[in-house]
């Protein structure tokens, strides 16, 4: 399958899109008062943002995604799970001869508790079997000997979609050589994906939610046969898995 980059439409269509699959909850984002407050970092919740959340609901569907990863949690577990939703309708028979153990599901991992129990109040009933949830700490740690952070704890799955939104930065534990990313003068830098890259099937894509440099991070140490588009109009970073079966 040939992969491109998905444009955004204009506001108008977006909003006449998540009408149409019922998702008008979506369609007025606005900042919430409710904040996460250490030392270093206030972290603020902000309602949905719509360009972003059509681009994760498309690639689920146009590319026909299944198990999905998302490293943090927010609006967009909502909208994966709605689209994993769609993909079981129309493609539940045939992925029955595939060796997926977790089909249509979408599997979060987040190191704060309080925005996991946010989330999983938004997964309406009929969604919630294609919604997990998976609390875990985060420490410094390092990969080939580049200083990063880790998840203590991953999900026990292999997706073809990773999302990476998390972690915090400031809430991670230790220091490698004095270095931590609980600092106002670093920036997030996940290695988590490196960890599994062997584990993943050819077609696997990757996005980033702006984090630049932890993109840059990823692209200088991923050893397979991605190919690598940076959307600026959107601030993603988006990586696919262009390997053969």
């Amino acid at each position: 399958m040939k992969f491109t980059l998905i444009k955004v439409p204009t506001q108008k269509k977006i909003v006449e899109y998540f009408k149409k699959h019922g998702l008008d909850n979506l369609i007025k984002p606005s900042l919430t008062r409710d904040r996460h407050v250490n030392e270093m970092h206030v972290k603020e919740i902000y309602k949905p943002e719509l360009d972003d959340l059509y681009l994760l609901h498309q690639y689920t569907l146009k590319y026909k995604r299944t198990t999905i990863l998302e490293m943090g949690t927010g609006w967009s577990t909502y909208v994966f799970a709605h689209a994993l939703n769609i993909n079981k309708k129309k493609y539940n028979k045939e992925l029955k001869s595939l060796r997926r153990n977790n089909p249509f599901e979408v599997h979060c991992v987040d190191d704060l508790k309080k925005y996991i129990q946010k989330s999983k109040k938004r997964i309406p009933k009929h969604l919630s079997q294609r919604a997990f949830f998976h609390y875990s700490k985060v420490e410094m740690s390092n990969f080939n000997g580049k200083i990063c952070t880790i998840y203590k704890n991953l999900p026990l799955i292999n997706p073809d979609l990773i999302y990476l939104d998390g972690p915090d930065q400031f809430n991670v534990n230790n220091k490698i050589n004095g270095i931590t990313t609980n600092h106002k003068d670093m920036m997030p830098m996940s290695a988590d994906i490196l960890k599994i890259e062997h584990f993943l099937t050819p077609g696997t894509i990757i996005i980033t939610d702006g984090r630049g440099a932890n993109a840059r991070f990823l692209l200088s140490n991923l050893q397979r046969g991605w190919k690598y588009k940076y959307d600026k109009i959107n601030d993603q970073s988006v990586f696919y898995l262009n390997e053969k079966p």
